[in-house]
């Protein structure tokens, strides 16, 4: 993955960059949110954002808030890595940044290893879902979805298949009064007017 990188501390950073590649990935770097704002503008397929927290300029917070105020943008993971420490508050407070995951210094390359495992697996799964909203061919009348395949399926198993999904079933309010009612009311209805069934008597 393509990363972005943002520590003020150069020592730090080059700490990060190294991490990054040896767990086989693409970084780029800023030394403040600012700097990392406008990277992101212009590297618009960047996904995942490691960034410290206190920095000049705008820290890492602010940087999280202005990723989540972004509109048509894919959802970019967001993994503070801060000197802090991971107290109920501090994490509570990055949770309502937007931050997706906490990790403290010093820089666990096992444990950067699992956050970027974790980040890999939600980014999938929100490229699914948004592949899902797009415009999907479906039958007016079936309501059957057509896959890449032209394979035309159940809207159930097309989505399994895609987010691994599994599928409660009921009856929406509007639906049990149009449909489910009248259904019953007739049920009820030939069940009264069918005469009882005979029993022949033997002699």
């Amino acid at each position: 993955m393509k990363i972005l990188a943002v520590e003020d501390d150069a020592v730090s950073r080059a700490v990060l960059r190294k991490a990054l590649h040896r767990l086989g990935h693409e970084a780029i770097e800023a030394a403040d949110g600012e700097a990392a704002w406008d990277l992101l503008q212009k590297n618009t397929d960047v996904r995942v954002v490691v960034s410290d927290w206190t920095m000049p300029n705008a820290d890492g917070l602010e940087l999280c808030r202005r990723i989540r105020k972004r509109v048509g943008a894919e959802y970019t993971y967001f993994i503070l890595l801060t000197g802090r420490d991971a107290t109920e508050e501090n994490q509570t407070t990055a949770a309502d940044a937007g931050v997706d995951d906490f990790l403290t210094k010093p820089l666990d390359l096992p444990g950067l290893w699992t956050r970027l495992r974790v980040a890999e697996r939600i980014l999938r799964y929100t490229k699914q879902v948004s592949q899902l909203e797009e415009m999907l061919p479906i039958c007016s009348y079936c309501k059957k979805i057509r896959d890449d395949q032209n394979y035309w399926q159940q809207i159930e198993g097309y989505i399994s298949v895609r987010t691994g999904s599994d599928f409660s079933h009921s009856v929406c309010p509007d639906c049990y009064q149009a449909v489910l009612v009248p259904e019953l009311a007739k049920l009820k209805e030939a069940t009264a007017a069918k005469p009882p069934p005979s029993v022949e008597r033997k002699h």
